[in-house]
């Protein structure tokens, strides 16, 4: 790997080969990135923008000599990838401080992926060119550290293919797609909306399944389907109140796809699909308590089930107590992170609603109940 990068700083005319770092995708793998000594700072430390520039010009160049599967390995998306909430001003623009923070803020708590875009993150309420810009900022501010996955959906198979093409020309990792939610579809519309996408849009794709939002569930033998036909449909966001689904689609998917990933939408579930066979989970929590789902996924991979069981029944709360404080609930995951600490607008977009003083008040003591707040 090292003559690699010295390989990659003559391509490149850069003198020097100055400190060691990690590639995130492959699990903190070591490489070298690539920094010429006039673009230090007085310290002798690399400015992060820099190293962002010259830290994506070496993965690329190491991508294409070796092979990404190499470095990340076939199994990049997993574990906890939370649906991140977008920060806006008072005035409904994207507000790049607060976001940047926010991301920073869910990354620190130790996720192992990021959902930009999901319905969390508002965009159904936003503009084309908000969701574009969006989804631009968070791809650059993530820069690598983790997989990142923008959702795409959109009531149109033209407009979802717009933006699933945007999302891979920004550098997204992959896509979300959620089936069209106005007019219900035939099982060969589902069918061939989601396979139309897949051989439009050069990217991992995970289909949301959340028919509380569309009207409509998707088939596990549909999913099947798919997941036969469609190599880069890789898995199915299962965004359902019910584990009968859940469990049908691990038990028939992984048995048709090994490698494919069924990740539970609901916080409650997490638990339970870990222990059919799942792969992880997309907690809307993860915005203010991103320790309680990271606990239960790495207790639950060390074997520690009596730590993940105590994470779990703290987790139960959430959705009892604290998602029904508004609804939507775009209000209450900034609140409640803004209560933790986090410097952030909590402003969400119309139709969507601010929090109540007094919901303000019962929104704090469920987090002292589930141990976030003293």
């Amino acid at each position: 790997m090292k003559d690699c990068c010295f390989r990659q700083a003559e391509i490149l005319k850069i003198k020097s080969v100055v400190c060691v770092g990690t590639y995130p995708k492959a699990g903190r793998v070591p490489i070298f990135f690539i920094v010429p000594h006039d673009e230090l700072n007085d310290k002798k430390r690399i400015i992060r923008k820099d190293l962002e520039v010259y830290q994506a010009k070496l993965i690329k160049y190491i991508i294409g000599t070796v092979g990404e599967e190499q470095i990340v390995g076939k199994k990049r998306f997993h574990g906890i990838i939370p649906p991140v909430a977008t920060i806006f001003t008072k005035e409904g623009k994207l507000d790049a401080a607060g976001m940047g923070r926010m991301i920073d803020y869910v990354i620190a708590g130790g996720v192992h992926g990021l959902f930009f875009l999901g319905s969390a993150g508002e965009f159904s309420n936003m503009s084309e060119s908000l969701r574009k810009q969006t989804a631009e900022f968070c791809i650059r501010h993530t820069a690598g550290r983790l997989p990142a996955l923008v959702g795409i959906s959109a009531l149109g198979t033209d407009e979802t293919i717009m933006y699933g093409k945007h999302a891979k020309s920004i550098g997204a990792d992959g896509v979300v797609v959620i089936n069209p939610y106005y007019a219900l579809l035939s099982e060969e519309n589902l069918y061939n909306y989601f396979k139309t996408i897949a051989g439009e849009v050069d990217l991992p794709i995970f289909i949301y399944h959340y028919p509380d939002v569309t009207g409509q569930a998707i088939p596990v033998r549909i999913l099947k389907k798919l997941a036969l036909d469609c190599p880069n449909i890789v898995g199915v966001k299962d965004t359902v109140d019910t584990l009968n689904h859940i469990r049908d689609a691990i038990l028939e998917l992984k048995t048709a796809r090994p490698d494919f990933l069924v990740i539970a939408g609901f916080d409650e579930y997490i638990l339970s699909t870990l222990i059919l066979g799942g792969d992880g989970g997309v907690p809307a929590s993860a915005n203010f308590a991103p320790q309680i789902t990271v606990g239960i996924y790495e207790a639950f991979q060390n074997k520690d089930y009596e730590q993940s069981f105590a994470l779990q029944k703290r987790l139960a709360y959430v959705p009892q107590e604290i998602y029904p404080l508004a609804t939507p609930f775009y209000a209450v995951l900034k609140e409640a992170a803004r209560m933790t600490g986090l410097d952030i607008s909590t402003h969400v977009l119309a139709p969507a609603a601010p929090l109540s003083p007094e919901k303000k008040i019962l929104l704090r003591a469920s987090l002292k109940k589930i141990g976030i707040l003293q």
